[in-house]
């Protein structure tokens, strides 16, 4: 296992509620637990050589952890006063999984959808990458795109908002 993918595991990790990962793969195991005292990652593995190469990701990542919450949590709270009133009108879109979420297919191309744009029930929508895998995420519901809930290339969790729909 590469110390790139470790790095990008932790990163993946440090974004949910995880408190305990484990990871094994042609005699390799990969520990992380989640830190009471701390909040932040705890890597453990057994072989030295892998140890070594789990330590250095986690020391770098460990000053990083403290701005990475604060980030999460201010887009949260312009969407959460706007929630209450719109809830009741409005449908949301939620993303299936853990990844991080597109607009496009790609930078140069046209967001796959825009506000005021109308959508039907297999429409696509969006792109949640997760593992290296980008996933077509479809409206499943149809109606007017009103609200936009997160930018390009945000992580997101799973069930959590990314559009609000007026209904048809």
């Amino acid at each position: 296992m590469k110390v790139q993918e470790i790095r990008e595991i932790i990163k993946l990790i440090d974004q949910t509620s995880i408190g305990e990962f484990v990871f094994e793969k042609e005699g390799t195991r990969l520990e992380i637990k989640r830190g009471m005292a701390t909040g932040s990652l705890e890597p453990v593995a057994p072989a030295p050589a892998v140890q070594e190469a789990v330590k250095a990701p986690a020391i770098a990542e460990e000053p990083k952890s403290a701005p990475i919450p604060a980030a999460e949590t201010a887009p949260a709270q312009p969407s959460e006063p706007k929630a209450p009133k719109e809830e009741t009108s409005y449908q949301k879109i939620t993303s299936p999984m853990v990844g991080t979420f597109y607009k496009a297919s790609s930078p140069d191309d046209d967001p796959f959808v825009k506000v005021g744009d109308r959508v039907g029930q297999e429409s696509v929508v969006c792109i949640v990458e997760a593992m290296k895998l980008f996933n077509e995420i479809e409206a499943e519901v149809s109606g007017e795109i009103v609200e936009i809930l997160v930018e390009d290339g945000q992580l997101v969790e799973y069930g959590q908002p990314l559009f609000l729909v007026k209904p048809e």
